[in-house]
């Protein structure tokens, strides 16, 4: 096993996000300037790299829904903050898309490490596509990660982070591609007594363990 085996981690949904403080191209960040807001951390290979541009694009153009929904978005790389300026005034030059949220300089890979952006199956010394949903009070509620190869959906962690704050306000759960305004998912009863009861409680019932109802 290598060093770097050795020191990959990974964080876990419903417990505390890593703390950081690290330098960004808008200045020191850390996860307590976050605290009251929602944040979606997110990683990519490197800069001037055609999918990563592609998906810094799609989260800058989608920037001000995600500040609708109280979320702050924040990019990070294992690369310099020079680097990170010079990758966003290209794509503004060459896209005309202005990138408005913060790049992490994580050239020491600390924040990749604490997060488990370093994946050594796919690389030793670049982030993969990890994207991180975080809540107002610090609390990791959904991850994903994906190949080098392939690009994010964005509109997929505008829909999740929709879903998960209906989920907070309503205490209900959301089916498979659950939009705004569809039917959401009752939970289920938890004794032989409820489940009784399931069926006359005024909900679109389908079995005891499987109940909708319009918000």
């Amino acid at each position: 096993m290598s060093n770097l085996d050795e020191v990959v981690t990974f964080p876990q949904l419903n417990k505390p996000a890593p703390n950081f403080n690290a330098k960004t191209t808008h200045g020191m960040k850390s996860l307590e300037d976050y605290k009251g807001k929602w944040l979606v951390l997110f990683s990519h290979p490197a800069d001037f790299t055609p999918v990563c541009t592609t998906e810094f694009m799609g989260f800058a153009t989608r920037a001000e829904q995600f500040a609708e929904l109280n979320c702050e978005l924040l990019g990070l790389s294992i690369d310099s903050v020079h680097s990170h300026i010079a990758w966003a005034r290209s794509i503004q030059e060459n896209f005309g898309i202005k990138i408005p949220f913060p790049i992490i300089a994580d050239l020491s890979m600390e924040v990749a490490k604490a997060y488990g952006m370093i994946q050594p199956g796919a690389s030793d010394t670049a982030a993969v596509r990890a994207t991180f949903i975080i809540d107002p009070e610090g609390i990791l509620r959904a991850m994903v990660y994906y190949p080098m190869s392939n690009g994010r959906s964005i509109d997929e962690f505008l829909r999740v982070l929709k879903a998960l704050q209906t989920s907070d306000e309503y205490k209900v759960a959301t089916p498979e591609n659950w939009q705004p305004g569809q039917e959401v998912i009752v939970p289920p009863p938890v004794t032989m007594e409820a489940a009784d009861t399931r069926k006359s409680e005024g909900y679109n019932y389908v079995d005891w363990y499987y109940s909708t109802k319009s918000l």
